[in-house]
């Protein structure tokens, strides 16, 4: 059975800074190369995607030398750290700009969804571009209509069908955008995280209708996600990428334990000495310490005890509206529980130098091995991400007032009481 994609040999390089991809002299020279039929003068230079360190050159491989099959029917999940490559692979695979270096071969229509209302204009109304976007997909109007009150349905927008576009919630369009590129039944399907936006009960019959879809051998999908239960539930396969590379293909588990381990491998690193992660420059942690209720340092916590997170931040510009997160995630990746500030109180203020505490009152979780994420949101947007910031260590205690604690492998611990009527 032929592949549904074929990649080989893709590479793709980027040039830093404001000029973009090259300069006037630098088209002018790659130009007189060609015509003496000799190879690309700017393929021997730059460096591989590191964001966190400086480089030497202008010129970062985005992508180097990818080379994967995908089979018909299949559904594959690519996975990596923030800036792995891995939409600058999806941007290749759906045509929105073109390789450096190699091919991509590709067997049947392509529908992607790259980021909420891809292909949408906000000019038009969700019927309008139901159409347009199916247009875009390679699709007759009959075929469209003959689809368009499912698309409707799924993405319940019914009442607002006829509303322009640029009035709906990121909610409303991400559901259309996901209905049509789901429902017009293209042969190879590409997804990346917006399913991310839309709430849970969406978000469930989203990754149901891929399943439907990828059947049989019905359609072809890619899928990339941070959640690593959905790609546990979905994907077949799966690619790891790493600094533009593929570091890991074949089966779903080992390929997450791996990104996990390499994930974890600087949790033991001081915070103000991490170089991974996403910094935008305006504020980032410095340090996170986890503290009982007495504020004692602590390096095992108790299942049901107080515990607090006290979160040093640097701020190297004085920012407002600011929105703290500590994300609570098992060995396998998965998201189990999340504290914001922006969910109880008022956004903070930040300016040099600051500590935050988050307290937990009676910490949920079971015995076991859990990390932290970290992030930082302002005004401007995302201002600090840190995947695996810290390690912690969940022992025995005492969460209900009987001492009876049961033995939880996953889920966590709720305070609750039952009465009679």
């Amino acid at each position: 059975m032929k592949p549904a994609i074929k990649i080989e040999n893709l590479s793709k390089q980027y040039r830093l800074g404001t000029v973009g991809t090259g300069s006037f002299a630098h088209d002018l020279n790659r130009w007189w190369y060609t015509v003496r039929g000799k190879e690309d003068p700017y393929l021997e230079i730059g460096e591989t995607n590191d964001r966190a360190n400086k480089g030497e050159s202008d010129y970062v491989w985005a992508l180097k030398d990818i080379n994967f099959e995908v089979k018909p029917g299949e559904v594959l999940g690519i996975i990596g750290k923030n800036g792995a490559g891995k939409s600058t692979l999806l941007k290749l695979l759906s045509r929105v700009t073109r390789p450096t270096t190699g091919s991509i071969k590709a067997r049947g229509r392509i529908a992607s969804l790259l980021e909420v209302g891809t292909g949408f204009h906000p000019e038009l109304t969700g019927r309008e571009n139901v159409f347009l976007n199916g247009a875009i997909m390679g699709m007759n109007k009959q075929e469209i209509r003959s689809k368009f009150d499912e698309i409707v349905e799924f993405a319940g927008c019914e009442r607002y069908i006829d509303t322009p576009v640029k009035r709906y919630s990121s909610g409303m369009y991400v559901r259309l955008a996901f209905a049509v590129a789901a429902h017009l039944e293209p042969e190879i399907l590409i997804v990346d995280e917006v399913l991310a936006v839309g709430d849970a009960e969406f978000q469930k019959k989203a990754i149901g209708k891929m399943k439907d879809v990828s059947e049989g051998g019905k359609r072809t999908v890619i899928f990339v996600s941070h959640n690593m239960a959905s790609i546990q539930k979905l994907c077949t396969r799966l690619v790891v990428m790493e600094k533009g590379t593929i570091s890991y293909v074949g089966d779903v588990d080992k390929g997450i334990e791996r990104y996990i381990s390499a994930g974890t491998s600087n949790v033991n690193i001081d915070l103000k000495n991490r170089k991974d992660g996403v910094f935008k420059g305006r504020a980032k942690f410095t340090n996170l310490k986890i503290t009982n209720q007495n504020d004692l340092e602590i390096d095992i916590v108790p299942v049901g005890s107080y515990v607090k997170f006290k979160l040093e931040i640097q701020s190297f510009e004085p920012l407002n509206k600011v929105g703290l997160r500590l994300l609570f995630l098992n060995s396998s990746g998965q998201i189990l529980f999340l504290c914001n500030n922006l969910f109880s109180d008022s956004a903070f203020s930040i300016s040099q130098n600051q500590v935050y505490t988050c307290h937990i009152p009676k910490f949920p979780l079971p015995e076991g091995q859990y990390y932290i994420q970290l992030s930082i949101f302002s005004e401007n947007g995302m201002e600090y991400d840190l995947e695996f910031a810290k390690e912690i260590i969940v022992d025995y205690g005492k969460f209900f007032k009987s001492e009876k604690t049961p033995m939880l492998k996953e889920g966590v611990f709720v305070e609750h009481f039952f009465s009679k009527i």
